[in-house]
């Protein structure tokens, strides 16, 4: 894992510095599917995490298995079923949920709402009652909808602490990283590009013009990788030609965000990722930026900085879609 992090640009020289301050129990919830399985894969292999609890509604005992024969110190533990569910939950420190449906070819995130809505309820519930401080880590679809649903159903439990619920935009940042490496010819390690809005199409902005280290691009290229950050889901989701969409991009960044959770947790300072959160930044009640993590969760939410006209202009494109599925969620939750 440490490898691997460093491939990507993050530094675990703090996190390997630091002793273990005590055991974290991680949780993936849908762990038989196709970010659930290579994200249970990467958590494994993290040196911070000392149980691992793998839960879907079947196959996991078969993973947990599999997983469980490498030689690294995270203990796992396979659970099936909503009757297993309490028991891969209890006493969590960390909650990762890729569980849900993929997109496929011609799926809207309207589509996956109507699947996908349901399942984040159910499960953000029982994480109410096991593990009630856990940090969660919201991956399943779409984001700009399922994180306001369990916000709201946290809510009702009397557990809701916005500083412990993020919604995974990590995914963006590393493809924007990688796009704009790549269209440089930087090391992709070493370059950095502060991601902000939603998780969905426009709302998704990368702000360019923050992007270390500093490459002059015209406004062409600029739009086009614009749309290319944008539209990086559809582009594997048609490269699979209808069979799968991005699970193993996703499962690395939602390892990498994972990761940063755990290390904050354990101590290091200065732990810094762009994440979907409850946020005045802006107009709209959730918003991605980038966010200091701490031992508690959310320490501190960064403005935006300084923005281009092009920018500004996104920015104020996205808002109105952004509202609309913040108040899709808070509604289909409210009316649960």
């Amino acid at each position: 894992m440490s490898a691997l992090l460093r491939a990507a640009g993050v530094s675990r020289t703090a996190s390997t510095a630091v002793t273990q301050t005590r055991a974290y129990k991680v949780a993936v919830l849908g762990a038989a599917g196709g970010i659930g399985q290579p994200c249970g894969l990467l958590m494994k292999m993290n040196p911070l995490v000392t149980e691992l609890s793998l839960f879907d509604i079947a196959g996991t005992p078969g993973v947990a298995a599999d997983v469980s024969h490498i030689n690294t110190q995270a203990q796992v533990k396979g659970f099936a079923g909503d009757a297993e569910l309490g028991a891969a939950l209890k006493d969590c420190d960390l909650v990762i949920i890729p569980a849900g449906v993929p997109r496929k070819p011609g799926m809207t995130r309207d589509d996956l709402f109507k699947i996908n809505a349901g399942i984040v309820a159910g499960l953000t519930d029982a994480i109410a009652t096991h593990c009630p401080k856990a940090m969660i880590n919201m991956i399943s679809n779409p984001v700009n909808s399922t994180v306001p649903i369990a916000a709201e159903v946290l809510k009702k439990r009397g557990v809701y602490d916005p500083k412990k619920l993020f919604g995974v935009t990590t995914l963006d940042v590393v493809r924007a990283k990688t796009f704009y490496a790549e269209k440089n010819g930087l090391e992709t390690a070493k370059v950095d590009v502060p991601v902000v809005g939603g998780h969905a199409g426009i709302t998704i902005l990368p702000l360019w013009s923050q992007a270390t280290p500093k490459a002059a691009m015209t406004d062409d290229v600029i739009d086009a990788l614009t749309k290319r950050t944008q539209d990086g889901g559809t582009e594997v989701v048609a490269a699979k030609a209808g069979k799968g969409s991005a699970t193993l991009s996703m499962a690395y960044a939602g390892a990498l965000f994972g990761d940063a959770c755990l290390r904050a947790k354990n101590g290091e300072a200065g732990v810094t990722e762009c994440t979907y959160v409850q946020s005045t930044v802006t107009d709209v009640s959730f918003f991605a930026s980038k966010v200091t993590l701490g031992k508690d969760g959310v320490e501190t939410i960064h403005g935006l900085g300084d923005i281009t006209p092009y920018e500004q202009a996104a920015l104020d494109g996205m808002m109105a879609e952004l509202k609309d599925s913040i108040a899709k969620g808070v509604e289909f939750a409210k009316a649960l």
